[in-house]
């Protein structure tokens, strides 16, 4: 009981940290650490003479070896904290969930996008904006630009707080991070790439499977959160039919939630979509590569650099609908039990 009583502590206050914070460049990340870790081990563990069949025992090994090294290591040092205090080891704790979040983070490098592409520097905006997708930016035109922007904000909706409030709730900082372990090695070495389609796939499986029930949830809240979105908009925006349609993004995310090759990418984009009246996805370059992709959405209005606005303000209030919803439970439990 006393632990999940830490665990509402440490809810609240990695929530605020986030908020407030961010990821300041400069300062040490557990995610950078996971990173380089990861990158190290791809080093001593991909080979390129290898065949498919070795690649992918290979990058087996390597998730193996990552979760054990991220989950170990988390579980002794929490454990430790809280056995020489429990004040401590709720501080400890709180930097772990802090960090495992990145709602700010997330808005602020989108929003680096929005700005230039209000200030017309399309160069600055395609640069902004190839710090935070995948997909080759050398060909975006500036609606393509905020579309790509759109799109992510949408997705890592999930990825980025949905998912790991969720795993963070249900059993604290160490399964945060071995979420946050899949959700990098995919990343990182999950592209279906020359390179790692056989070495990734491990990766990329896992991280489809840990994200599933997340990126469903995370879209279901994006729909009740655009009701939210619409109260606090301008006046402007309520007026528009367009903008924050709860029916839409509804219909819209039951049509196209399973256009993507990824069985979760297009549950939040096509909530996102159906919200903003956009017509987001389309075939994309990965690689040097021409993907094709089918659309997801309605062509109703052109994308706008204010879309970025818009969707981050939806990453908002779907986030502050879960972080409400993991607070009611571990409070129901919590008290519960004591009564």
């Amino acid at each position: 009981m006393e632990m999940l009583q830490s665990r509402i502590w440490c809810l609240v206050i990695g929530a605020l940290l986030d908020l407030i914070l961010g990821d300041p460049h400069g300062w040490p990340h557990l995610i950078r650490l996971i990173g380089r870790l990861c990158s190290g081990l791809e080093k001593r563990f991909l080979q390129e003479a290898d065949d498919g069949r070795r690649k992918r025992r290979r990058g087996q090994l390597l998730v193996v070896v990552m979760l054990f090294l991220c989950g170990g290591v988390t579980f002794i040092g929490l454990a430790a904290v809280y056995h020489i205090h429990i004040v401590l080891g709720i501080a400890v704790e709180s930097i772990v969930f802090y960090q495992m979040l990145s709602m700010k983070d997330l808005k602020t490098e989108s929003m680096k996008v929005c700005q230039a592409l209000e200030a017309e520097d399309v160069e600055q905006a395609r640069q902004a904006v190839s710090m935070i997708v995948g997909r080759d930016t050398a060909r975006l035109d500036k609606d393509g630009i905020a579309r790509a922007a759109v799109e992510t904000v949408a997705e890592n909706t999930s990825d980025g707080v949905i998912a790991p409030l969720l795993y963070l709730t249900l059993g604290g900082g160490v399964l945060g991070v071995l979420y946050k372990t899949v959700n990098t090695m995919d990343s990182m070495i999950g592209y279906k790439s020359d390179r790692y389609l056989d070495f990734g796939r491990c990766a990329a499986r896992l991280d489809d499977a840990v994200n599933f029930i997340p990126s469903r949830l995370a879209a279901w809240l994006m729909i009740a959160g655009t009701v939210l979105c619409k109260l606090i908009s301008n006046k402007e925006e309520r007026k528009d039919a367009l903008l924050y349609h709860p029916g839409r993004a509804l219909r819209i995310y039951r049509r196209d939630c399973r256009k993507h090759a990824s069985p979760n990418s297009a549950q939040t984009e096509a909530a996102c979509a159906g919200a903003l009246g956009l017509r987001l996805a389309g075939d994309a370059w990965y690689f040097g590569r021409r993907v094709e992709k089918p659309y997801i959405g309605d062509d109703l209005r052109p994308v706008e650099a204010a879309d970025i606005r818009r969707a981050n303000r939806l990453l908002y209030m779907t986030s502050l609908l879960m972080w409400l919803l993991c607070m009611g439970v571990l409070a129901g439990v919590v008290f519960g039990v004591l009564k």
